[in-house]
């Protein structure tokens, strides 16, 4: 398990228990006794979590995590002896995951940590399944699953075949795809094709979708062949 953690906590102690916990189940983990240390671990090296008590000297911990708030978003869990509901809701506003008072089972703290991780990674991983989904170059935004498109951030409602038609060629990009091709991909009818189907949706598509009709950059005519999409993200 290559994850690593930052522990900003003032009493040995309790630091040195929480590691010893949490490098038994794999995790690297490095120690700040202040916030000031504590900033200098997080700017030289990639955290995955921190576990950050509230009461430290020189500044407290909830400064200390709007300062994290700034540069990351990684998973943040308080670790302190103050237990009034007020305080547990201000460092949750500000942007801690988890509140976690003192005393404390460690076997609970690192579960806490793994269940924070978890949350994390799945956050990430719809976030980049999202992302995937997305294609923008600040003209023409496509969302493929959602089958929606704007042009300059204007809604384009397009015809079935004219939006599939678009999404094949986006998935695509590199593809030169004839006109036979994308009849039988889009209209689904083996060994029979109509090419003035495929032109006219290709001409109405381009007069919605390009700055310029008659020189297109996105559906782009590839001579003697047929067509690929040539927009760049």
């Amino acid at each position: 398990m290559d994850t690593s953690i930052l522990i900003i906590e003032d009493d040995p102690d309790i630091s040195d228990l929480i590691a010893i916990y949490l490098r038994k189940e794999g995790f690297r983990v490095d120690i700040a006794k202040n916030a000031e240390q504590g900033m200098s671990l997080f700017g030289r090296s990639a955290y995955d979590l921190l576990i950050s008590d509230i009461m430290l000297p020189c500044m407290d911990g909830m400064k200390l995590v709007q300062w994290v708030r700034s540069q990351s978003d990684l998973p943040v869990i308080f670790l302190t002896s103050r237990k009034e509901p007020q305080q547990i809701i201000e460092g949750l506003r500000i942007g801690g995951d988890d509140y976690i008072t003192k005393p404390f089972e460690p076997e609970v703290l690192v579960a806490r940590v793994q269940a924070g991780l978890r949350r994390y990674r799945s956050t990430e991983r719809k976030s980049e399944a999202s992302a995937a989904d997305l294609w923008t170059d600040g003209w023409l935004t496509i969302h493929k699953k959602r089958l929606e498109v704007s042009v300059d951030d204007k809604p384009l409602t397009l015809p079935a075949k004219e939006l599939q038609l678009l999404v094949h060629l986006l998935e695509h990009p590199k593809q030169v795809f004839s006109v036979a091709q994308l009849y039988d991909k889009i209209w689904s009818l083996n060994g029979v094709s109509d090419e003035r189907t495929v032109m006219v949706h290709i001409h109405n598509l381009r007069k919605k979708i390009e700055k310029d009709p008659a020189h297109p950059q996105y559906i782009v005519t590839v001579r003697g062949f047929g067509y690929k999409f040539g927009g760049r993200p």
